[in-house]
């Protein structure tokens, strides 16, 4: 198998692929992540193919993007505690959907595959204390916050892959793999 090479600044997605026993390479793709289109799946298939197609290195490249979505309303990362504040509170008994993109190229033999995950997620309710105490945390989490915290009891429940929402659906890229 050629060199496998993650387009990704996440350290969850490192975690991820590393703890499932893949050795790979990181590229911290810089790409402007603005939104376009206004169906969730296009947008994270469409951010992951931009991440993996900056890279100009050979071999197979990984890209991938996560998006949470509620009531049709997209939740990108927040740009500061004030707007971490905001989207914990609109995500507060909710329920809301997490969207993963992933793109696959692989140089050598020009190929690439594209596809992407949806996890449904129910939100605890949140106190004004609760928001307050960790709206700082995941300034750098779409959504602001992270389903793997254990001390941080936001999500009540989940519908679809858990590693999906905590940021790369390994489940989904090890089919995908097999495919290109």
């Amino acid at each position: 198998m050629m060199k496998l090479i993650l387009a990704s600044a996440s350290p969850q997605r490192k975690k991820i692929l590393k703890d499932a026993g893949y050795k790979f390479e990181i590229v911290h793709p810089k790409i402007s992540e603005k939104i376009y289109g206004k169906k969730p799946s296009q947008i994270v298939k469409s951010l992951a193919l931009k991440k993996a197609r900056v890279v100009n290195r050979n071999g197979i490249i990984i890209g991938a993007d996560t998006i949470v979505v509620l009531n049709g309303e997209i939740i990108v990362k927040p740009k500061n505690k004030n707007e971490a504040i905001k989207i914990l509170r609109k995500l507060s008994g909710s329920e809301h959907f997490v969207y993963t993109g992933v793109a696959i190229l692989d140089t050598a033999d020009k190929k690439q595959i594209v596809d992407y995950e949806k996890t449904t997620v129910w939100f605890r309710k949140l106190s004004e204390e609760n928001i307050k105490n960790v709206c700082g945390k995941y300034l750098d989490k779409a959504g602001a916050y992270s389903i793997q915290s254990k001390n941080d009891c936001f999500v009540k429940n989940i519908k679809g892959d858990y590693l999906n929402v905590v940021g790369f659906p390994l489940k989904k890229f090890q089919e995908m793999l097999k495919e290109l």
